[in-house]
């Protein structure tokens, strides 16, 4: 035990936990702002849940990753799978997505198994089949099936953060490098498409006729275009579709360079930023009102300091599935917090995804926690 101790990151551990004392504070605040008493405890229950979360996160840690993700990493792949089945056959919709089912949420499950599967099946020391084309096949099989049951609800928040994160394993893992090339390249050739038609069919003075055959060919729900014509016409119907961008940039600036104290953010307690999300999708713009400036580069150097610590974990592992699963869930935390945060300043289209620690959402709390527990394991065990 005393060698495990030793090889214990207390940095992982203590800013995670920082990170969940300001998410406390900051759903205490957002929860406060709304008239629903249900919503003023909610920092009672992130709490309970982070407890939880850290009896998993430690028994994790402990626990020896090499022993149990050979006999875990599939059958844990194929649980998720039948989750976002389940999910599109009997879940709750919430805002326009089939996302929920009972009290959860499965893509925030898969995303992990997703990329606990990479670690195990690519992890091993330099199999010859995966610089092909057959691993490059693999690769692409099992992340390509989650992530397209996961646009079927539609959530494209999710896929934009799982997919760049296991371009980072299959990049790691030495996977065919042309292959990966090409398939970031086609990647960004449509995204750039779909901007521009989109751009084509909402810029002022196209006819009616010509906007809805152009947005025949985009593969976008309407209400993911309308996020888009937002982010590119970002000054256009700002009391309509424009209304929560805007509130949550003179959120964030109105916060100045020192804030206006905890629980005194008026664009949150005056409703002008809409309650729906200020607890979750928009609880940054929260945050950055009443911290200002330094609050909300004390929390990015948080985050920066975890994946720091998630990185070097990676880099010091004694095997290459710890070195993948470390670095995979490395990367999907910081596009977690990339996407989450750009949005809110209009870098990104508005997507809803939480961020992590500092939003309220249970299952997100869980899982991630249990995602830094599996890092925390390669740490201890990176010597034995």
């Amino acid at each position: 035990m005393g060698v495990r101790l030793r090889a214990f990151n207390w940095t992982l551990l203590a800013s995670m936990a920082a990170l969940i004392a300001i998410g406390t504070v900051a759903i205490w605040s957002a929860g406060n702002a709304r008239a629903e008493s249900v919503f003023h405890g909610m920092w009672r229950a992130n709490l309970w849940t982070a407890g939880i979360g850290l009896v998993l996160y430690l028994t994790l840690g402990f626990s020896d990753y090499r022993k149990y993700l050979p006999v875990a990493a599939w059958p844990a792949y194929g649980v998720g799978l039948v989750l976002l089945v389940a999910v599109l056959a009997v879940g709750s919709t919430v805002y326009g997505g089939r996302r929920w089912l009972w009290f959860f949420q499965p893509s925030e499950v898969a995303k992990f198994c997703v990329i606990a599967l990479m670690a195990h099946v690519f992890g091993p020391e330099d199999p010859s089949w995966r610089k092909g084309f057959r691993g490059f096949l693999l690769a692409g099989t099992i992340v390509g099936v989650p992530a397209a049951l996961i646009l079927a609800e539609p959530d494209l928040g999710t896929t934009l953060t799982l997919v760049p994160a296991v371009l980072v394993m299959m990049l790691a893992a030495g996977v065919w490098r042309r292959g990966l090339l090409t398939l970031v390249a086609v990647g960004l050739v449509a995204a750039l498409a779909v901007l521009g038609a989109v751009y084509a069919a909402e810029k002022p003075g196209v006819a009616p006729e010509r906007r809805e055959r152009i947005l025949r060919f985009v593969p976008l729900k309407p209400h993911q275009v309308n996020r888009v014509r937002v982010f590119l016409f970002p000054e256009r119907d700002v009391l309509g579709t424009g209304y929560n961008l805007r509130q949550a940039k003179i959120s964030i600036g109105s916060g100045g360079f020192s804030g206006k104290g905890i629980g005194k953010g008026e664009s949150n307690h005056l409703k002008y930023l809409p309650q729906a999300i200020s607890m979750n999708d928009f609880i940054f713009c929260v945050y950055a009102e009443e911290t200002g400036f330094v609050g909300s580069l004390v929390l990015l150097t948080l985050f920066g300091v975890l994946l720091a610590s998630g990185c070097r974990i990676a880099f010091a592992a004694g095997d290459g599935s710890g070195r993948l699963l470390a670095l995979g869930l490395s990367a999907l935390l910081f596009a977690h917090v990339y996407v989450n945060i750009a949005m809110s300043i209009g870098l990104v289209p508005i997507t809803g995804l939480p961020l992590p620690f500092i939003s309220s959402g249970r299952t997100f709390l869980i899982t991630v926690m249990c995602g830094l527990g599996l890092v925390q394991s390669v740490s201890i065990h990176r010597e034995e």
